[in-house]
Parts: structure tokens; sequence; C-alpha cells
């Protein structure tokens, strides 16, 4: 099987229904459903197969754009073929899989360098586009969370065709759908959740009620209409993704009882950090392990605390976005293109454009009050303790029965 390691290209969360909306940036053709949208994958279809159809979607969303095929790239499912001295299975190609599945609003060029990392311990790697995601941000409006869900047992039925062990990594709500399928596939052997979005905010159970009146008002439908510039991740977010989440998270148990890795920010902005810690005191395998991000240190069992707040480097905390991507990549990085400021777009444009521009030294960390209170303030999109953690969740592998 040919598996060729996709690239890193260079390039140039929201779950609050409280936010609001951008008053200057109006409605456009990207805030509706286009005949493009990632639909719920059919089985039957290779994995190979599925990914050339979702790379010829997306290419022909985004014809045209100036960075077409970057932008392809790092939205586009993707595999990989582990590297080196890898363990074959007893009778099929590998002893260990693992299925990556990114967050909401977000692609698969969330999950690359964990790939990267899962390829380098000898895994067998597949990774999904969820339904709505990819093209533009309007088609989230109609998509179920079932489609989420169905779109994690199709990748996990390929992986299985080809591994003795099957593992789910996911991100956010990629996290959360790791544990709802490894609820109900006693395939699975472990999980290792990034920012889990096991609990979100009840308001969103309510989002979707524009769907009583919007006919007349679109914008009711919306959280949050932002410019879209990031190509790797919708900036609008429409009310029916929020609502569709919450609805995922009433689905999922409170503790699984295979091992799990799971990596999480204390002032995580987006979902409700303590319920991962919640979730790993009920969940008591032996192997267990928990990387806690925060300022403030927390002595708990099986958990390693890292110290989050890094002043030197103007990083006051670690955020939701921040886990999974490491300082150098070139697009979230510590010198990455994108700079996240959305938080100042819908009341102080001076300010967006001085932090996106990089005026003057601009604080890094996690979207509250207390950080907002330093200064300047850009959402931290990258971990500097990321190389800390691949360690860790080598050490985790090197662990499991």
């Amino acid at each position: 099987m040919i598996c060729p390691k996709p690239t890193l290209m260079p390039t140039r969360g929201r779950y609050n229904v409280g936010m609001s909306s951008l008053k200057n940036i109006q409605l456009g053709e990207r805030h509706r459903s286009s005949k493009f949208a990632v639909r719920q994958v059919e089985g039957g279809d290779s994995f190979a197969t599925y990914i050339a159809r979702t790379r010829d979607a997306l290419s022909q969303a985004h014809a045209g754009k100036v960075r077409a095929e970057q932008i392809v790239n790092g939205n586009a499912p993707f595999e990989l073929c582990p590297v080196g001295g890898y363990e074959r299975g007893c009778e099929k190609p590998y002893r260990r899989g693992i299925l990556l599945t990114h967050g909401l609003s977000d692609s698969p060029y969330h999950m690359r360098y964990l790939g990267a990392f899962f390829q380098s311990q000898g895994f067998r790697v597949m990774a999904v586009l969820l339904p709505g995601h990819g093209t533009q941000p309007g088609d989230l409006l109609d998509v179920r969370w079932q489609s989420w869900a169905a779109t994690v047992a199709y990748g996990a039925d390929c992986l299985s065709e080809e591994v003795d062990e099957l593992y789910l990594a996911g991100f956010s709500a990629g996290g959360a759908l790791s544990v709802y399928h490894a609820e109900h596939d006693a395939r699975v052997r472990g999980v290792f959740l990034f920012s889990p979005a096991l609990a979100i905010t009840a308001r969103a159970k309510w989002a979707n009620v524009h769907r009583i009146y919007s006919w007349f008002a679109p914008r009711a439908a919306w959280v949050g209409v932002m410019p879209d510039e990031d190509d790797y991740k919708y900036e609008s977010f429409c009310k029916n993704a929020a609502a569709q989440m919450f609805a995922l998270t009433q689905h999922l148990p409170s503790s699984v009882k295979v091992p799990v890795f799971a990596a999480a920010s204390a002032d995580d902005a987006t979902v409700k950090s303590v319920a991962t810690l919640a979730f790993m005191q009920a969940s008591t395998h032996e192997a267990n392990q928990l990387v806690w991000y925060a300022t403030e240190e927390l002595a708990m069992p099986k958990v390693t605390w890292v110290n989050s707040a890094i002043p030197e480097r103007m990083i006051l905390s670690g955020a939701h976005t921040a886990v999974v991507i490491p300082p150098h990549d070139p697009h979230y990085g510590e010198m990455g293109a994108y700079v996240s400021c959305l938080h100042y777009h819908t009341r102080d444009a001076e300010n967006a454009s001085r932090c996106r521009n990089r005026h003057e030294s601009v604080w890094q960390g996690e979207v509250t009050s207390k950080n907002l209170r330093q200064g300047l303030l850009c959402r931290l999109t990258f971990n500097p303790h990321f190389a800390d953690l691949e360690k860790s969740m080598q050490k985790f592998i090197e662990g499991l029965p």
C-alpha cells in the first residue's frame, strides 16, 4: 500500500453562544450551504477512495483561490504508514493503528503533527474530515452530530481492516467523538484526547431556537460572523454547530475502561476543562495519564502539571487552540502567519488591527478577562511544550498493555 506523507505547507473555538456578531461584516455566499459540502461518508469505499473523492470536492470548493492547493492539502483527510522497525500484526499488516479526528470548525491540518508523531511510533494513521467542514462555514448550518459520529465509525472500520489494535485520537469535538465511539466499539484499545469537548455551555442547548424566525432574519443563525481569513478553520460560527455539539455531549459516557491519555488547559475558554478532570478521575485504568496546562500547580495522581505561563516569551497561559500545534508550525506557530485576534473584531477594530499586525508587544494566552487586563492579547495557537507532550505520549505508549 502506498501511503505518502502529507506535506505541512508554508502558508500565510467557539462554543460560547453569547458572542456578538461583527456588525460591519455582512452575510455572504460563504454563509450558505454549498454544493461542495462534505457529507456523511458511505461505507464500502476504501479509505484511499474516500480521500480522493473528498479532495476532489475540496478542489472544486476552493477553485480559483490564490493558495488553492495548500488549502486543499490542509483540509483534506490523510493517511500515513509507519516507518522504520514497526511491529507487524498477527494476521494484518500492522499491529497498531490510530484514527485522528479534528475539532468543530477545524480541519485535519490540526492533526498533522500528531499524525507524524504516531507514524514515528509505528502506528498506521488515518485522519478523517468531518461532514460540513473544509469548505465554507455555511456548510455547518444543516449538519447533524450523528453524521460526524458515522464518519468516525467509517474510519474505524477502515483502519480495523489493517491493524490488530485500534486507537482513537481527537482534538476538541474530535475528542468527544472519540469517547463516544470508544463506548460503542469493543475493538478500541485506547484513546488520546486533546482539549476534549466533553462538556460545553448549556446555553448551546437552545442555539437552534433561531430556526423559528431566521427565515426572515438569516443573521440569527450565526453566533459570530467573522472575516474567515483562516485557511484551515472557520472563523464564522453558526448556532447549529453549537447545538449539535451540545447534543453530542449529552450522549457521552462519564468514563471509559480503556487506557486514556489526555492533554488539556485549565484556562480553556471554549470547553469546560474541569470535565476532563472529572472524566480522568472516573476512568480508572492504571495506564491513564493527564497532561494539565495551568498557571497553578495541580497535585493529583497520574497528572503531569505543566506551568503554562512563560512571561519571558509573553505567554500568560495555555489555550484551547494551542495544545496540538508545535511552535515551528508556519501557520499557527510562534512566528506563524496567522494571528488569532477575533475577540477584538466584535468590539475594538483598532486593537484588532494592532494585534494582528504585531505593531507592539502582544501577550499570548487564552481569551480570559484576567489575561485581557494585562494588555494587548492574541489567543495562543501553539503549544510551547509540544516536544515534552510528545515525550509524555511516548512514555504512555510504552506502558500500554
